[in-house]
């Protein structure tokens, strides 16, 4: 899951570059970024800079690492019993906001200090919020236990989440089946618009994001089945299929309507990715290592990768 309003910083590193020194020549940007050992990760999401935050589903940690030399450490502690899962950010107020899982819960943490800004009680078993994504106005969940999407408001002029939240139910198009289904999503650059896709059915649907009404998004006939989390950038979206260990690339028309997959990417360094996310002309995606029994010494990592 994942990811969002990211600030593209390619102008703050050409400044650094220019400058010479050894900032510049430091600036490496390893295909793979290591993950403390044990961490269990699901969602990442980039923040202000070349930084890039994972989230643990051990204790809902949050892990900050510079995309530049692949080093990190622990910006929010871990919780006992705590889950974090998809991950999105919001460059006006620099907060991560974070899925909670199987606890029906989210929070909102301060990425200057890990400090917890505002958490929410979404609902009780059955449910699991997977994926979060952060427009202009609102901060939208996703439930893949239920139809319903969690609305968390922010104000407009600086970002400041509400304390309460609304539910929307997912309906139109939507159908709901046994096992996950909401999980990954996306919303267009004005917020007016969202994709969610339905990690069973393999199917992505354009939500209303006022009413929840669901209209499905024809892909010709492909799946994209064991979708996880999406990127949208422009009209491509980027699906992650993650015991497949793909991404596929989906080249959308303009009202988003239709789908076309032009590309699936493989790489050897896969081994279940969950979420992308982006900087620059670079993707990433984590490495939840599903089909791995855990252990406190199984070792994580984030691939970088392009189109």
């Amino acid at each position: 899951m994942r990811r969002v309003f990211w600030m593209g910083m390619s102008a703050l590193l050409a400044i650094a570059i220019a400058s010479g020194g050894l900032y510049a020549r430091a600036e490496t940007f390893p295909e793979l970024i290591d993950l403390p050992n044990g961490w269990l990760p699901e969602g990442i999401v980039t923040g202000r800079g070349p930084v890039i935050y994972s989230g643990s589903r051990a204790n809902g940690a949050i892990y900050a690492a510079d995309l530049r030399t692949g080093e990190g450490s622990i910006l929010v502690p871990g919780v006992a019993g705590r889950i974090a899962v998809g991950l999105s950010y919001d460059q006006r107020t620099n907060y991560i906001f974070a899925a909670g899982g199987a606890n029906g819960n989210a929070f909102v943490y301060d990425a200057d200090t890990g400090a917890t800004v505002a958490s929410y009680q979404f609902a009780s078993a059955p449910t699991f919020i997977n994926d979060v994504i952060v427009t202009r106005d609102a901060a939208y969940f996703t439930d893949s236990q239920r139809a319903v999407l969690y609305k968390v408001s922010l104000e407009e002029r600086n970002g400041q989440p509400s304390d309460s939240f609304e539910t929307i139910p997912l309906s139109g198009d939507w159908q709901q089946v046994a096992g996950f289904n909401a999980n990954g999503i996306e919303a267009t650059r004005n917020g007016k618009e969202l994709i969610v896709v339905n990690s069973t059915l393999g199917t992505l649907y354009r939500v209303d994001p006022r009413t929840g009404v669901a209209t499905l998004i024809d892909l010709g006939g492909a799946s994209v089945s064991n979708g996880d989390g999406i990127l949208l950038q422009g009209k491509t979206l980027y699906v992650v299929r993650n015991r497949l260990n793909q991404v596929a690339v989906i080249r959308l028309n303009s009202d988003l309507e239709r789908g076309e997959v032009v590309e699936v990417i493989t790489n050897p360094n896969f081994d279940v990715p969950t979420t992308i996310a982006a900087f620059g002309d670079r993707l990433y995606a984590v490495n939840a290592r599903f089909t791995t029994p855990p252990t406190p010494e199984t070792t994580y990592n984030i691939v970088q990768f392009r189109n």
